[in-house]
């Protein structure tokens, strides 16, 4: 059995090497997944590799992997019993009527590991990126002629909700002011839950706060170094996709949560190698992941709504929060938009379009019962009086 490579960075670029490496395991398992399919997909490897930013690469390459084994799992349409093994010649007669089979049955199938079997259910918002993920294949194979015919014309289109049509989820500000009592008093957490906040209250704290003020995504804020922040400048350094950074202005809340964790609770020894820099750090003293900063926010954001903890938001969604919030505060969406990092101000534009407990306000104008009642009781007052 091969051993693991160790990986040294020899970072040239003023990046850190957290985020070097980080981009760098992506396109490691891109690569191990291109293993996994046929070699007539190169073009195609190489369209994505240059074209797509490189989790999107990885989500197609994993969209492509699934739809192969289906076709040996679920069809007759080859013989193949590994992805890679099958032939050009078995998707050259692949028709656009199979490929809409495949997307019916991504929306409910079984998926079984072992003992346990999941039952997996995409909505379309993904089952729109999965067709698009065998489109461009196909596209890519007929443009190379490596198959005789575009058959994409035929996929039956996806109805993809609207951005207006979606309902935004983001906290209210008491919700927001209940989490951060939460987090700094441990109030509705339970009893085994407290006992792990003891030890991690500053740092969640540190998370949130971050979260709301700059609605980073979560990958930004995983990513972040104690060698980011420059207290002296009152700033901080964030990478974003497409390999962009910017400097974030630092306000007196965020800079006295993050000085609180660093001086009084952040591991200033025992720190394993390549985490020295981290700023958030798990019990184990190593960078949080991302999974664990999700769940960080699910439970504390659960008990803002008094919801269960698997009803918790997302760190998304507290992106979201940020942005309705600063625009209910008469904000331009010019200027969030620039904050959020939207390419497109017609995204923050649906966050504008979004007003906290309108519907409530709309209806509680609406009080006919109350008013009617009221007139009769001034009517007859008046009746009195006279």
């Amino acid at each position: 059995m091969a051993r693991r490579k160790i990986v040294k960075i020899q970072n040239k670029t003023d990046r850190p090497d957290n985020v070097v490496e980080k981009e760098h395991e992506v396109m490691m398992e891109c690569e191990a997944i291109e293993r996994e399919l046929p070699s007539f997909l190169r073009s195609y490897f190489i369209y994505l590799k240059g074209n797509v930013l490189p989790m999107t690469r990885r989500a197609y390459l994993q969209d492509i992997r699934f739809f192969f084994e289906y076709l040996i799992s679920q069809t007759d349409l080859t013989r193949a019993r590994e992805p890679k093994d099958i032939k050009l010649s078995e998707i050259a007669k692949v028709r656009a009527v199979d490929v809409n089979l495949f997307i019916d049955y991504c929306r409910n199938y079984v998926k079984e590991d072992g003992d346990t079997a999941y039952i997996i259910e995409n909505n379309n918002k993904t089952l729109a990126r999965k067709k698009s993920s065998v489109s461009v294949m196909f596209k890519a194979l007929y443009r190379d002629e490596l198959i005789p015919k575009n058959i994409t014309d035929g996929f039956d289109p996806i109805k993809v909700p609207k951005p207006g049509e979606r309902e935004i989820k983001a906290l209210q500000d008491d919700e927001v002011m209940i989490m951060l009592d939460a987090v700094s008093t441990g109030n509705g957490l339970t009893d085994r839950e407290r006992i792990y906040w003891e030890k991690t209250k500053l740092r969640d704290k540190a998370i949130l706060v971050v979260f709301l003020t700059y609605g980073l995504r979560l990958s930004e804020l995983q990513q972040l170094n104690v060698s980011s922040f420059n207290f002296h400048r009152g700033e901080f350094k964030i990478y974003r996709k497409r390999g962009k950074e910017s400097v974030m202005p630092l306000n007196d809340s965020v800079t006295m949560v993050i000085h609180d964790y660093i001086d009084n609770e952040r591991p200033q020894e025992g720190i394993p190698e390549g985490n020295e820099d981290a700023l958030f750090l798990s019990l184990q003293k190593k960078r949080m992941t991302e999974r664990q900063i999700r769940q960080l926010v699910k439970k504390y954001t659960s008990i803002g709504m008094h919801v269960s903890r698997d009803s918790g938001y997302s760190p998304h969604k507290l992106r979201a929060t940020t942005a309705t919030s600063l625009i209910g505060r008469g904000n331009s969406i010019f200027d969030v938009a620039a904050l959020l990092d939207h390419e497109q101000v017609t995204t923050t534009q649906l966050y504008a379009q979004h007003k906290v407990n309108v519907r409530r306000d709309l209806v509680n104008d609406m009080e006919w019962e109350i008013e009617r009642r009221e007139g009769e009781s001034n009517e007859h007052q008046s009746n009195k009086d006279e």
